[in-house]
């Protein structure tokens, strides 16, 4: 049975954000999941992602950032930004029925779950599909410092062709944060996880990472 789909506003501050709720029949798990700067929840990756990880019994949340819903370009400041990270998981909480909520997101939408975590937003882990490590040719920029205070389960799945965080970098970054980080790199992918000589569809390249999501997230929910 596919699973059922709701279409929602959520209240952030003084102003609300869309989201689409899906509930597999029998699920074992709930997750958020965030956008990258460039796209909104409606893209076709996210939704590939996200109809993966329904077929595998996980509730999944997708909403847009304010600065989407208002129909600009330019990503909302960190503060806005996770303060509607602390409204979605609150609402995806108040329907999980007890299960562990889990917190995802596309480069942008990942960096800013890390860090409403950071400030004190409770989620059974992290997953972080492209970590938008430095900006591309700025390898000294990192956007780390926030990470290494974090003990809950992380999973960076990156490409090995990432301009954000190249292999060798992100690496030695997860080795610092402790045994809780993963670092998974994807053969040949770029941030979007394209890989050359092999045309996907972005539903497909988002549905090809929910199989080392959900083994990641098997692994821990066993532990606890």
């Amino acid at each position: 049975m596919p699973a059922q789909s709701e279409h929602l506003t959520v209240a952030v501050g003084e102003g609300k954000v869309s989201a689409v709720c899906a509930q597999p029949a029998d699920p074992w798990a709930s997750m958020v999941v965030a956008h990258g700067a460039g796209s909104g929840m409606e893209h076709p990756f996210l939704t590939g992602f996200t109809d993966a990880m329904n077929d595998s019994g996980v509730a999944t949340w997708r909403f847009n950032f304010p600065y989407r819903e208002a129909g600009k370009k330019f990503p909302d400041r960190a503060p806005a930004a996770i303060e509607t990270w602390r409204a979605l998981m609150s609402a995806a909480e108040d329907r999980a029925d007890g299960l562990p909520v889990w917190a995802c997101g596309k480069s942008f939408g990942g960096r800013m779950a890390s860090m409403a975590v950071a400030e004190g937003m409770q989620a059974a882990g992290l997953v972080f599909l492209g970590y938008p490590l430095h900006p591309p040719g700025k390898p000294e920029k990192l956007r780390d410092e926030h990470l290494y205070g974090l003990s809950l389960p992380m999973l960076f799945l990156q490409g090995t062709r990432d301009p954000f965080a190249l292999p060798g970098e992100l690496e030695p970054v997860a080795e610092r944060i402790g045994q809780s980080a993963v670092v998974e790199r994807i053969d040949g992918g770029n941030h979007m996880f394209e890989v050359r000589g092999n045309k996907r569809a972005q539903e497909q390249i988002g549905a090809s990472l929910a199989a080392p999501v959900l083994d990641f997230m098997r692994g821990h929910q066993s532990r606890s």
